[in-house]
């Protein structure tokens, strides 16, 4: 179903919002068709909606697929809402937002995965590759990439093998 939802009025334009588990597919003449799934997401604990707002993962798919989608966690901590991608999606590929952030304010409440949540995430969908994204760059991250390799070294062999890390870049090589 698609729905004006908070993304599409914040970009504005023709651009199109998707509610959690919805999809849509893109096409244009002469490029595979993509399709796009919404995936539940929730930035902060319980009842921190009115706060922190909309957010949402996506899952990409496309003609030619072998192992399954590239999944995009969003900014999310871990709840049932994520938890249900295992169970409905087939992921290939997983970039999962880390960096287990807080805020002074709100004390140890998290607003994005932690390191350990990730790797149970992991076990639960089971994705041949998976990169860690978005846990550094802002002073709000508690989890660097040295305490993220250190809960990952621990992980199962499968979870652990899947691991790739993407070189740190700057916007002007972007």
């Amino acid at each position: 179903m698609i729905t004006t939802v908070s993304g599409a009025k914040r970009l504005g334009g023709a651009a199109r919002g998707l509610e959690p588990w919805a999809t849509t597919r893109l096409e244009a003449a002469g490029k595979p068709r993509l399709e796009v799934t919404a995936t539940p997401c929730r930035h902060g604990p319980p009842l921190s909606h009115p706060i922190v707002g909309d957010v949402i993962g996506f899952a990409l798919g496309w003609d030619g697929q072998e192992h399954g989608m590239l999944w995009i966690s969003g900014d999310t901590v871990l709840y049932d809402g994520v938890r249900q991608v295992a169970d409905r999606l087939q992921v290939d590929t997983a970039l999962i937002h880390l960096g287990g952030v807080r805020f002074p304010v709100t004390g140890p409440l998290r607003y994005t995965l932690t390191a350990r949540e990730a790797v149970e995430l992991c076990g639960l969908i089971r994705p041949r590759t998976t990169i860690p994204i978005h846990y550094e760059g802002w002073k709000h991250f508690r989890e660097g990439r040295e305490a993220i390799e250190r809960e990952f070294a621990s992980a199962p062999e499968q979870i652990r093998q899947s691991l790739r890390w993407l070189p740190i870049g700057t916007a002007e090589e972007v």
